[in-house]
């Protein structure tokens, strides 16, 4: 038991790890002024390492409305170790190549990057993918008594289908076959112009959009289903299921019209 222990603490640092170089990117944006895309070289790390400190968090929150039983399995321990490992490899790489002045994503121009980029961070994210669903289809049958089945089902469709739709649109992004661009499609090969704070393209398509609500359907699911528990217990799983559809109406509804160069946004609207 200890040692899952140890694993679950691993887990909780690595979100704290995360966080320290959260700050470290927003020290280094507010001294650095060089740029990349339009926007500041720390930009990237900045926004990775906040979504990967509430996707760790998030799963580090599922673990603990386990069983004990079920925590305490060696398989749950490697699956923390691991997914951990994973995280922490994938925003080093990322705040290594922002320290350089170099791209981390679709930077193909020396053999190493290439190989950095589709073997590392691409094996980084099936690894955390993989975890995410280990651990979100374990809420099915080995959550702790008490856990309604709202949130029961929010949990397990979150984590199954939210990793369905984050290998779908995150394959888009990465393959370059819908776009050669990296994840624009039409409009200002540029982040310049982008939406505040997400950056996405007002002036063309950006597969970026579907793919941050496919990922946050981790943490959409749950939500409702916690909140169907107290306002709609009878109709809690139901509500879940209803939520999950519309959740994956909005990401293939984004995703056809990054397809179609059209923004989630445009200038006007703003």
């Amino acid at each position: 038991m200890t040692r899952t222990a140890n694993a679950i603490l691993t887990g909780w640092g690595t979100v704290a790890v995360t966080l320290v170089l959260l700050g470290l990117s927003v020290m280094a944006w507010g001294l650095d002024d060089r740029m990349l895309n339009g926007v500041s070289i720390w930009a990237k790390p900045m926004k990775f390492n906040l979504s990967f400190a509430l996707h760790l968090a998030t799963l580090m929150v599922f673990v603990s409305l386990l069983r004990r039983d079920v925590q305490y399995r060696s398989w749950m321990r490697w699956t923390l170790i691991l997914t951990s490992a994973a995280v922490l490899l994938e925003l080093s790489y990322i705040f290594v190549q922002a320290a350089r002045g170099r791209a981390s994503h679709f930077n193909f121009e020396t053999q190493w990057e290439k190989v950095a980029y589709y073997g590392l961070m691409g094996g980084a994210a099936v690894v955390v993918m993989i975890g995410t669903l280990i651990i979100g289809l374990a809420a099915w049958r080995g959550a702790r008594e008490g856990i309604g089945p709202g949130l029961r089902t929010g949990i397990v469709l979150g984590a199954l289908v939210g990793t369905i739709a984050t290998f779908v649109t995150a394959g888009a992004l990465a393959s370059g076959a819908v776009t050669p661009t990296g994840h624009w499609i039409g409009g200002e090969l540029s982040d310049a112009n982008g939406l505040p704070v997400m950056g996405w393209s007002t002036t063309g398509g950006d597969l970026r959009v579907s793919h941050f609500f496919a990922t946050h359907l981790l943490q959409a699911l749950p939500v409702l289903g916690w909140l169907a528990d107290r306002v709609l217990p009878r109709l809690a799983s139901l509500t879940v299921w209803a939520g999950t559809a519309a959740g994956v109406m909005v990401v293939w509804a984004t995703f056809t019209q990054a397809l179609a160069a059209r923004p989630f946004l445009s200038l006007t609207e703003l």
